[in-house]
């Protein structure tokens, strides 16, 4: 017998303190048994209606027009609430709610764990349980995130892949593909795009209207619990985008939901996202704080979601966040901060990692608010990370120029390094940077055809040395020439041209790399975890710098030439004498290079130290340094297990890591092919 999901008077209290961290277990609709009967208890939150019942085709969507459908309002709680016998699983509904001013609307429960699929709105009765979860092994595994390595791929679940008639991927058909392919090219999450309901396709999910059902465009909830499984099970965590900042205006959504606002504030100067054209949750009610923060938990406790991204925190913290002056309503001390948005943060954050205390959770803000990862009990927002906005800004202004006119831009290099410690920071090539007439990273590199490549593939080499970790948009990877078609599947097909073959396998090298080498994410929080060599050769457009790892010793050297000159004889600092191993070189024929200095940069040389002081160390060393690349250089001693991993078989490295997905559908397929 299934239990029963009434309220009690701890639960109401709980729910106007903004305390009941589970509220969704009985808010919403929950198929149950009362009194002998099977059916299903409805309680929503709508303190202001006059009268609310149940439509769906049991009443022809009328929940008035008989009697038997209304919901009894529980007194001075402004919940409703009951149960209707007969109402089962996959039954659509919404509710009928007739407002003070005796008018009636149908609103989809902000509650609901699915959704009828586009563009039809009306909620579906769902049960969660019942799904047999195989990641125990997983879940026992979790350390926590900070000395850990991060490499993430960001994805949008609708144009990863599409069939050949633009049937979007399922989310089972994504299980299939998607966590292999990911996990062969060395990642460590996945991060998916918003999969909360939302009617517009082209919104991406940042504009919700059901916020506890997963979209019912790639299938149903247990699909989707089953793609987290197949992730965990291939060793991948899985971030979702989460959008607590605001939430779309469609009539079926929150919006003036019981006829009064009631989920946004009543202050349209306050309520009002014009750019977005949306609305801002209103955080100052105990109601809409426990909503969101009990959605967040839904998502970690239901699907086992191991972190979230919070989408536009700088939109959330000021009230003057792209308004123009006289259009916003300063906070109770005159000032420009949300104060109650930054009580929420506080409190969200606070309450996921009392729950799960290894969880990820990366906001996304971009105004140098202070202490957005420091700990909440010392004055801080209490993420885990940030995403480093300032980063990406600068290193893609910097990356655009030609050449030949970066050296005046020098400082876009080398100034991040400067607050990269402030924060546990995350170096963001998102989707919001391949999109809307900014062309892909391929793209945006000047220069020749080769040249693009080249410029690439240093980019993407700097990323993974730099301090901090990693997130990079889908597609990146192998180059997508034109950038993101947010209706279009990405155009695998470019895995067919040497070139994108070749930075597709510099990507997977790269990654491994990151993996196995620990000084590029012990430290990426603390200053002792990178050393400039040289930051100063702004002429050359040349920086060499060390990354450090825990252990004595453990590091390595990355030297980037930003510019078109090759240097046959370039001479850099070493922090001791011995010799030095190239564990990567991007310039390599493997990944798409030329090999300019051909077999004295190879991967795998040893490069003898001199007593010839420079870079104010006392030994040093000369190599041959190629235009656009990047040399990765470790000392011989360290290097030796790094360098016997990556020579493993070529043959099945490179087979196994240029396969295409959908090629194959399970990795021992693709062994067998690859050995064959």
């Amino acid at each position: 017998m299934k239990r029963s999901t009434k309220l009690s008077a701890e639960d109401i209290y709980h729910f106007h303190e903004g305390t009941w961290m589970d509220s969704y277990r009985k808010i919403g609709a929950h198929p149950t048994e009362e009194v002998g009967r099977t059916g299903t208890r409805f309680t929503v939150w709508a303190p202001n209606a006059r009268r609310i019942a149940v439509a769906s085709d049991h009443n022809s969507w009328d929940g008035f027009r008989k009697a038997g459908y209304e919901l009894e309002k529980i007194e001075l709680s402004g919940l409703w609430s009951g149960f209707l016998a007969g109402f089962c699983e996959g039954d659509l509904y919404k509710y009928d709610i007739e407002t003070q001013g005796g008018e009636r609307q149908l609103k989809a429960d902000p509650y609901a764990f699915a959704a009828e699929v586009r563009p039809h709105t009306a909620s579906v009765i769902c049960s969660l349980e019942g799904y047999e979860w195989q990641d125990k092994g997983w879940l026992r595994s979790l350390k926590p995130p900070h000395d850990r390595p991060l490499n993430i791929y960001e994805v949008h679940a609708g144009t990863w892949r599409q069939h050949q008639d633009g049937r979007l991927y399922t989310y089972e058909e994504l299980a299939e593909e998607l966590p292999a392919y990911v996990a062969e090219m060395g990642y460590t999450h996945i991060e998916l795009m918003p999969l909360v309901e939302h009617p517009y396709d082209r919104s991406w999910g940042y504009q919700g209207t059901g916020y506890f059902a997963a979209t019912s465009r790639y299938g149903e909830p247990h699909q989707l619990m089953a793609f987290v499984d197949r992730c965990h099970s291939h060793g991948l965590g899985v971030i979702l985008d989460w959008v607590p900042g605001h939430f779309a205006k469609d009539a079926h959504g929150l919006r003036l939901f019981d006829g009064s606002p009631l989920y946004e504030p009543a202050d349209p100067l306050i309520a009002e996202k014009e750019q977005w054209g949306t609305l801002s949750f209103d955080y100052e009610k105990p109601e809409v704080r426990g909503f969101l923060i009990s959605n967040a938990l839904f998502w970690m406790e239901m699907y086992h979601i191991d972190g979230i991204r919070v989408d536009a925190v700088s939109s959330m913290l000021f009230r003057d966040f792209d308004r123009p002056s006289g259009k916003w309503r300063p906070n109770r001390h005159g000032g420009r901060e949300n104060l109650e948005a930054v009580d929420f943060l506080r409190q969200l954050n606070t309450a996921v990692l009392t729950r799960f205390p290894h969880a990820l959770m990366m906001a996304e803000e971009s105004h140098a608010f202070p202490g957005v990862t420091a700990p909440v009990e010392q004055g801080g927002l209490g993420f885990t990370h940030k995403w480093n906005m300032g980063w990406m800004n600068d290193t893609l202004k910097y990356i655009s120029q030609l050449p030949e006119e970066r050296s005046a831009g020098h400082s876009l290099l080398t100034f991040p390094i400067w607050y990269a410690f402030d924060e546990r920071f995350t170096l963001p090539l998102s989707h919001d940077e391949v999109v809307h007439g900014k062309k892909s990273l391929l793209d945006k590199m000047p220069g020749s055809y080769e040249e693009k490549f080249a410029g690439l593939r240093l980019l993407l080499g700097y990323m993974m040395t730099h301090p901090g970790k990693k997130l990079l948009f889908m597609g990146g990877e192998f180059g997508q020439f034109i950038e993101w078609r947010d209706e279009a599947e990405l155009d695998w097909l470019l895995l067919e041209y040497e070139q994108h073959r070749k930075l597709h396998r510099f990507v997977r090298t790269m990654n491994h790399l990151y993996l196995e080498q620990r000084s590029l994410w012990q430290l990426d929080s603390h200053s002792g975890g990178f050393e400039w060599i040289d930051l100063q050769d702004e002429g050359q457009s040349v920086i060499v710098y060390r990354r450090k790892g825990k252990a004595k010793g453990e590091s390595l050297i990355a030297i980037c030439n930003f510019h078109t000159h090759a240097h046959a004889h370039y001479r850099i600092g070493v922090p001791s004498q011995g010799g030095y191993k190239i564990l990567l070189n991007s310039d390599s024929t493997a990944y798409g290079g030329f090999d300019y200095m051909g077999s004295s940069a190879t991967e795998g040389t040893v490069l003898r130290s001199e007593p010839v002081v420079w870079h104010g160390r006392k030994n040093s060393i000369v190599l041959p340094l190629p235009p656009l690349s990047i040399v990765i250089l470790k000392r011989e001693k360290e290097a030796r297990a790094a360098v016997h991993k990556e020579r493993e078989p070529q043959a099945l490295r490179e087979e196994v890591g240029l396969v295409l997905p959908g090629k194959h559908r399970n990795r021992r397929e693709r062994i067998a092919n690859a050995k064959a």
